[in-house]
Parts: C-alpha cells; structure tokens; sequence
C-alpha cells in the first residue's frame, strides 16, 4: 500500500523550529497520507493564525526553545476536540531509513485511532508460492524477544489452569519410582503362603518376688519436691490497665493524607510520549500517587506539567518540598525534589540529588521504567524489587532507548506497552471509593 491509497486523515499543524527535526517530521506526515494545513515556528506563529487554520491535530517537535510559546499557544492547544502528538525534535532529527518508516505508521495510528503499526502486507497470512531454502524458524523470529516475563505469568498462572478430569492428581507426590518398581505394582498381589504354626513357647522360669524392684540406682538420690510456691499478691486497686493489648498497634496515620507508598515512574528521551500513554490509561481517584521523574533540558517542569494535564484523568502537580504526597494525584519531580519518609506517610523535600528510588517503602511501591530511563538506576530498583516492590519495564517498538526497561525485564520482572502496566497498576492498587 502507497501513501496515495491511505485514506483522508485528519488536517495536521506542525509546530517545529526550521531544522532536521522539521524536515523529518514533514516527511513522515507525507508518508502517512496527512494534510498538512499549517507549518510554522511556535516561537513565531501568532495565536490567530492556528485558531483559522482550524487543524484536527497539531503534530510539535519539543525542544526547551519553544517552551514560552507552547504557553503562549495554550488557548488553543488545550481544546479538547484537538489530538496533540508531541515528538522529541531531537529524536526526531536522527530518524531515517526503517526507523523513519516505522514512526510514520505509529502516526498513522495515532491520527486514526487505532492500534495498527505494522507495515503493509503484514495482513496476509503467508505467500502461497513455495519458494526456495528453509522455512524461518520460530526460534529465529524470536530470537531478539525477551520471554522471561512471559515464562514468569505462566508459572504464575499455571495454578489457575484446570486439570484433566480423566487421570485426577494424586493428593501427594512421593518420589519417582523405576520401571520395575511400576511394572510391579501394576500386578496382582500374589497368594499368601499358609501361616506357620507358631513355635512352642520355653516354660516359665520362676522369678521370686519382685516386689522390690526398681529401675533406678538404689543409692541414687531421689529428686526433691518442689517447695509450694508462695500465692501471688492480691492486686492493688489502682492497676493500670489503660496500656495492655493484646495485639500491636496500628501506628497512626498522618492527618495530611500522606501515602504509604507510590509508584515511581522513570523516563528520559522518547518518554514522553510513552508517559502520555501511561497517565492517559489511569482513572481518576487511583489508590496510590504517581510520581513522574524525568530529566528535561532547562528543567521546564511546568509545561511537562501541563502537557500531561491535557491527557490526565489524575490530578497533574508539580511537586513542592515540605508537601504530602497524597494517593490519586501524579506529581512531576524537579531535579531538585526528592522523598522523605516520616510516621508512615511520603512527603517531598529539598534535596539536590534528586528522588532516591531506596526512600520508597518497597511493601507499598513500584517502579515503572519507560523509554530512557536512567540505566545506573537499574541496581537500586532491582534492590527494591527484592524487599517486595513490583518493578516493570516498558517493551515494544515504542521504546526508543529500551537499556535500563531491558534490563530490568531481563531480571525477571514485568513487562508490556505503557496502557498494559497502567492496567496492572489498577489491578495491584484499584480506585478508592
């Protein structure tokens, strides 16, 4: 299939500073068969200007730039009957060739909406001329998959599958037995052979009296009765008993709301779009917070804190030293913000190195890792995860710097597309009433 024989989509703005960045996304927008009514420099572009063009989706290469006039544009922007589809104009500025190719089909699909990346063709089922050589193996089709997560949710889920009801399990298992030991019982007990007569028994031996005996040494001493213990004192009538329980109490929660636990989520470049997905697929009122900790150049925050609103259901905040972190919100770190601890409960502080994963409580937490995140990170998550933490990592054509999810994924831990960990999250923590 053409570029001519895609169907209308929508009519696309795109947002970009002249440059590569620009020119890849032009190009991939022709590639999608996209009409593109409106081209310009945000920094430039007048608010009337995109109001007239009247596009069903505006397309923007992010870059700190063009930060002030995304604010300056925010009018309409936020209009919610608009699709926004951000990309990294410095990813975007090294796409070529297959990559390139690929990215247009995920923006078709976006556009569309619907979930069909593959390439054209991809539908048949197989060519039905022979051709010459070995057929491709599964293992070769494979090769580069990572299956440990997959083997994981089947031995967690082997318990659940139903079992034959022709051969039931044996309600114990003892040790294999040989072929022999199979063979032989299988075969009918043989016939018992007929009892001997018992042996005639010796005759009694006269014994005397035995009316002394004893089975202790006669000169051994005999143990002393216990002195009577003395009765125990009448209790006063002032005994406090205000403190006695009979279980551990609850420690108290603070009164500010703050969480027990949270879940981290960790980016970097080709992470936005990624956390764009992963918010948009959590409801609101969420039983735990999310935090968002990815680094931007010249730390805007705020826009981040924007951008997302747009898709959220959650509450979007930008998070604060000396605040609670409070469950149904999604907070976006600073560099400068971390995590600290107190009576049970998250609260954010001033720290210049940033969140520090060990701070969350691993009984209460998780730690999501999306396109980018910071491999050095991997040691500390993959710590908590062994003190009880759920850790997972982001997979699919989508995550564009794969290091530190792949690495995690390849320890065993969880693993799908952004919507696919936004449902697990709800399946671990669900929404509060």
């Amino acid at each position: 299939m053409s570029a001519n024989d895609l169907p209308t989509l929508l009519s696309v703005a795109l947002l970009a500073r002249v440059g590569p960045a620009r020119d890849r996304l032009r190009e991939a927008l022709g590639q999608a068969g996209a009409t593109l009514v409106l081209e310009e420099d945000p920094n430039t572009l007048e608010l009337q200007a995109l109001r007239d063009a009247a596009p069903g989706a505006v397309l923007i290469a992010l870059e700190p730039a063009i930060e002030d006039a995304l604010e300056r544009l925010d009018p309409v922007l936020a209009s919610p009957s608009l699709t926004l589809i951000f990309d990294e104009a410095e990813l975007a500025a090294r796409r070529e060739g297959w990559e390139a190719q690929r990215w247009a089909r995920h923006l078709v699909a976006k556009l569309q909406g619907h979930l069909d990346v593959l390439p054209p063709g991809s539908e048949q089922d197989g060519l039905l001329q022979p051709e010459p050589g070995l057929p491709t193996t599964p293992a070769q089709l494979h090769a580069d998959a990572p299956l440990e997560f997959h083997v994981r949710e089947a031995f967690d889920a082997a318990g659940d599958v139903p079992a034959d009801g022709l051969y039931p399990a044996p309600e114990t298992r003892g040790e294999p037995m040989s072929l022999e030991e199979a063979l032989a019982a299988l075969q009918p007990p043989a016939a018992a052979p007929p009892a001997a007569p018992p042996p005639m028994a010796p005759p009694p031996v006269p014994l005397g009296d035995h009316s002394s005996w004893s089975l202790v040494d006669d000169d051994a001493a005999a143990p002393a009765a216990p002195a009577p213990a003395s009765a125990p004192a009448a209790p006063s009538g002032d005994f406090d008993t205000a403190r006695l329980s009979l279980v551990e109490l609850e420690a108290e929660r603070p009164a500010d709301g703050a969480a027990a636990g949270a879940v981290l989520v960790l980016a970097g470049i080709g992470g936005p779009d990624a956390l764009r997905r992963l918010l948009a697929s959590l409801p609101a009122g969420l039983a735990t917070p999310v935090l968002v900790h990815m680094r931007l150049d010249g730390g805007r925050y705020g826009n981040l804190v924007k951008q997302m609103a747009r898709v959220s259901a959650l509450p979007v905040l930008l998070a604060e030293a000396e605040q609670p972190v409070q469950a149904g919100n999604a907070y976006i770190l600073p560099d400068d913000v971390g995590l600290a601890l107190r009576q049970g409960g998250l609260y954010f502080n001033a720290d210049a190195q940033g969140v520090q994963v060990g701070t969350l409580p691993a009984a209460h937490s998780a730690v999501v890792l999306l396109s980018g995140a910071d491999a050095s990170q991997v040691e500390s998550v993959l710590g908590l995860a062994a003190e009880g933490a759920w850790v997972a990592g982001q997979v699919g054509e989508g995550c564009y710097d794969p290091t530190a999810a792949n690495a995690v994924v390849a320890a065993g831990m969880d693993a799908g597309e952004p919507p696919q960990l936004a449902e697990r999250i709800v399946d671990r923590w669900g929404v509060a009433e």
